[in-house]
């Protein structure tokens, strides 16, 4: 998931794991009362106001429409999510009836009988929104959320570094770790690249632009292709940029994406992996007004790498009461007016294809990622399992172990395959 607090989950760097969450299945009542009390659970924020001041608006449009309907919004703790979640799902009189959930959980929320099947055919405004950025909403493909926000990383650089040396940013993959070698070497002082052994959503691109992924399904069933020729191309592409001349592994192995941004900030490296959620704390920066973003390039001059798709949903519990007006106010909170509202308050990236253009040729700062969500996202495999791989570290595990030379490429990603198939299959 791109999870949020977008600023305070994809905007500290990436998405939070999530234990499973494993339950009895919420019961579907049958019941759908048009009057009374509606429970909707949001995430809580490092500065909840402005997100606050957009719902309590959407509350006021919607109670006005409804007469004889409340609407109590709770704000949870990304933290605690899993064990409230699970207590939801067990007993339905204690859960909400709208809830917002990052991506990545959704595959284990639906196993668990948590979310009702959504559908959006009758709501118009479905049509606009993002396919790749819906999918992402999907299980066994039926729709169990709608998307609020998305989050994609693209390449940060220091514009007063490059025009000093001459460079020009990276058009391919490969001229990321030339130019970042050029830029150490002239300026040992600074680090070329900022990269991370435990960045996982900085390394996925490398991977999926090389042709390569994390597992493939056939029949309901994954398996781990992490060891295939075109993965391994890209965690070898992608773990040379943990070097002595670019990003020391001493200094680097450890970094996860909070690490690696926050070194650019720190005036300490000439290019990192970076957010659209990241944009006001390196404002807030000494890079502030000597920084540009493009997309992450591919293997190919011109073209983008696939990004990970992160961001959080809004859903509707499979036990609620008042089935109409939950999936009326989900679809009021995600719509297209409100979204707008969401990224002026927040920074938000909307999932509409219409509205992310509204923003971004309103502000130019977000043309990199609105190319790189046109050129196509990817995703993580949608299995419940995936959390407890993402709790394992499996991946940056391996990276770890390629950037320290405790293992080759080879043999760390064959053992991650293994303990990704163990999971798979249990």
């Amino acid at each position: 998931m791109r999870l949020k607090t977008f600023v305070a989950v994809l905007g500290v760097g990436a998405v939070v794991a999530c234990a499973p969450v494993q339950s009895g299945p919420a019961t579907d009542t049958g019941t759908d009362e048009k009057t009374g009390q509606l429970r909707v659970w949001l995430f809580d924020e490092v500065n909840r106001g402005p997100k606050e001041g957009v719902v309590k608006e959407a509350i006021s449009e919607f109670q006005t429409a409804h007469q004889g309907v409340t609407v109590d919004v709770q704000y949870i703790q990304v933290s605690s999510r899993a064990e409230r979640f699970k207590a939801a799902f067990s007993d339905p009189k204690s859960a909400p009836d709208v809830a917002e959930f990052g991506n990545t959980d959704l595959a284990g929320y639906v196993s668990a009988g948590g979310f009702s099947e959504l559908d959006l055919s009758k709501w118009s405004e479905s049509k606009d929104l993002v396919p790749t950025i819906l999918d992402t909403a999907k299980v066994d493909g039926k729709t169990y959320g709608v998307p609020w926000f998305v989050g994609v990383r693209a390449l940060y650089y220091r514009t007063d570094v490059f025009t000093e040396l001459g460079l020009k940013p990276p058009a391919t993959l490969d001229e990321i770790a030339t130019t970042a070698r050029q830029i150490r070497k002239a300026k040992p002082e600074l680090i070329g690249m900022s990269a991370g052994g435990k960045y996982l959503f900085a390394a996925l691109p490398f991977i999926w632009a090389n042709g390569g992924d994390i597992a493939k399904q056939d029949g309901g069933k994954f398996t781990a292709t992490i060891d295939s020729a075109e993965a391994k191309a890209g965690v070898a592409k992608y773990t040379e940029l943990i070097k002595d001349d670019i990003c020391p592994p001493a200094t680097c192995a450890g970094n996860g994406g909070d690490a690696s941004v926050e070194a650019f900030r720190a005036g300490k490296a000439a290019m990192t992996i970076g957010g659209d959620f990241n944009r006001k704390s390196v404002d807030a920066s000494s890079a502030a007004g000597k920084y540009a973003v493009v997309p992450l390039p591919g293997k190919t001059a011109g073209s983008i790498a696939p990004a990970f798709a992160g961001g959080n949903l809004l859903g509707v519990m499979k036990g609620t009461q008042r089935k109409t007006l939950a999936n009326e106010f989900t679809q009021l909170l995600a719509s297209k007016k409100y979204q707008q509202k969401m990224y002026t308050a927040m920074g938000n990236l909307p999932t509409f294809s219409d509205v992310q253009k509204q923003v971004s040729d309103s502000d130019k700062f977000l043309e990199p990622f609105t190319k790189t969500l046109q050129a196509g996202t990817k995703f993580v495999p949608v299995t419940p399992a995936w959390a407890k791989i993402e709790a394992q570290t499996v991946v940056p595990t391996m990276l770890q172990e390629v950037v320290t030379g405790a293992k080759s490429v080879d043999t760390a990603t064959a053992d991650a395959a293994k303990t990704m198939n163990a999971a798979f299959a249990s």
